[in-house]
Formats: structure tokens, C-alpha cells, sequence
């Protein structure tokens, strides 16, 4: 992370560092990137300096505020984390905050960006109904503890989903949609044909999981989906 700066902020007694991305020219928005379930990565980093290259100023939050060694060791964490509803999203809600503290991101709206787990954390941010103006999802989880209340959700909502991802069956996308109309959300929902869970991740097929997979397509459609929903919703 040596080329994005440290931001330090707490979740109550638990010390979280962020790492914030900035863009070379004035911020559009300010961007919060939740990670995947292996927390801030390099392929995480890539992802921040990519939203800054597009003029959003970025910081990659913090889920666990320890040390993650392995990709098997981030399954307990995660399960830890995501046991209870309220306390997950006040850990989510302190990373918005330490971004709403920045100077650099005083007066800009803000949006949520996710990737698997992050995708997901992106989605409760905006079902706790947080003052953001959209929510991006990248074949992130969809099921949640606690669905959305009927006007809860501000943010615009969009997610990029692979329809061959087994850890989101059909039933989990159903339920979503149906969720997204009882809270009267205003989302969008873009699914690719054969593609499965990681697909915007380059070094998913080194990992040898048959739930996993890149797709240069739905990678390239999803980053562009995404920057025109962006154009739509901050003008």
C-alpha cells in the first residue's frame, strides 16, 4: 500500500486503517472500497488507483483492523464480523465516517464500491439507509440478516452479477429483487450468462476453486456499467 496514504479511524475499541487514494485532478466523489473477504490486497489497491485515475477519490476500508495471513484465515474473520447485523454495519459505518472526515472529501457526495464480501458490505451500508448517494456491488453476496425497511434505502443501487456463481443461487437473486421492491429502492441489476463468483479478479483461476473464475468480459462490462451508472448519478 505504500503508494495510497494511511487513514487511521475506530470502530469503538477496535483501531481500523484505511487506505485512501487520491485522483490527480478535482475529486468528482468520494468513493468508500469495500474489499473481499482477504481485506486490503493488492488487487484492492489496483481497484482504488483505478477509481482515482477516473477522478474519484478513494479509501479502502478496513473489516477486521488485524492482519489477514491467508485467504483460508479470512473465513473465520468474516464469519465473526457478519454474525450480527448491528454490529457488522456499525463497522461498515465507521469506515463512511473516517472518509466523510477527510478534507479532501468535504462537500463531495459519496458512493460505496464492493467486491464479493465488499459487495455485500456495500449493500448493507445502503440498507442501513446511509447518507450515500449510490451502492455498487461486484459479484457480491446478496442475502442479508436484516432486510430493508420500506424507505430506508437512499442510495441508487447497482449490481454486477455472474448468474453462474454458486455461492449467489437464483433463489438469493430473487429474494434480493424482491427486497429491493418492498424497500422501494431504485436499482439496477446487470447479470452475466456462465460467469461465476470473482469474475473482476485476475488471479481468481490460480486459486483452484470451482466457485471461482475470471471473465475478461464481464470484467471489462461490469468497471464500464459501473462508470456510466457514476456519470448518471453524480453528473
Amino acid at each position: 500500500m505504500s503508494a495510497m496514504e494511511r487513514v487511521e479511524y475506530a470502530d469503538g475499541d477496535v483501531a481500523l486503517t484505511g487506505w485512501l487514494a487520491r485522483p490527480a485532478i478535482s475529486a468528482r466523489a468520494a468513493i468508500l472500497l469495500f474489499p473481499t473477504i482477504a481485506n486490503a490486497n493488492p488487487p484492492m489497491e489496483r481497484r482504488a488507483s483505478m477509481l482515482a485515475d477516473a477522478g474519484y477519490l478513494t479509501m479502502i476500508a478496513d473489516f477486521y483492523g488485524e492482519p489477514v495471513p491467508s485467504f483460508e484465515a479470512a473465513g473465520p474473520l468474516a464469519q465473526k464480523l457478519r454474525a450480527d447485523a448491528g454490529s457488522y454495519r456499525a463497522r461498515l459505518a465507521a469506515a463512511c465516517g473516517a472518509l466523510k472526515a477527510e478534507p479532501a472529501a468535504q462537500g463531495l457526495p459519496m458512493a460505496a464500491v464492493g467486491y464479493c464480501m465488499g459487495g455485500q458490505a456495500a449493500l448493507e451500508l445502503a440498507r442501513a439507509g446511509a447518507q450515500i448517494a449510490a451502492a455498487v456491488s461486484f459479484h457480491g453476496l446478496l442475502d442479508t440478516r436484516k432486510p430493508a425497511e420500506p424507505g430506508a434505502i437512499r442510495a441508487r443501487i447497482l449490481v454486477c452479477h455472474g448468474d453462474a456463481d454458486p455461492l449467489v443461487p437464483r433463489e438469493q437473486v430473487l429474494a434480493f429483487w424482491q427486497e429491493m421492491d418492498t424497500a422501494g429502492a431504485n436499482w439496477h441489476f446487470h447479470s452475466y450468462s456462465g460467469v461465476k463468483h470473482g469474475f473482476t479478479d485476475q488471479g481468481s483461476d490460480a486459486r483452484g476453486l470451482p466457485a471461482i473464475a475470471y471473465n475478461a468480459s464481464a470484467d471489462r462490462q461490469s468497471w464500464a456499467a459501473m462508470l456510466g451508472f457514476f456519470d448518471e448519478v453524480f453528473g
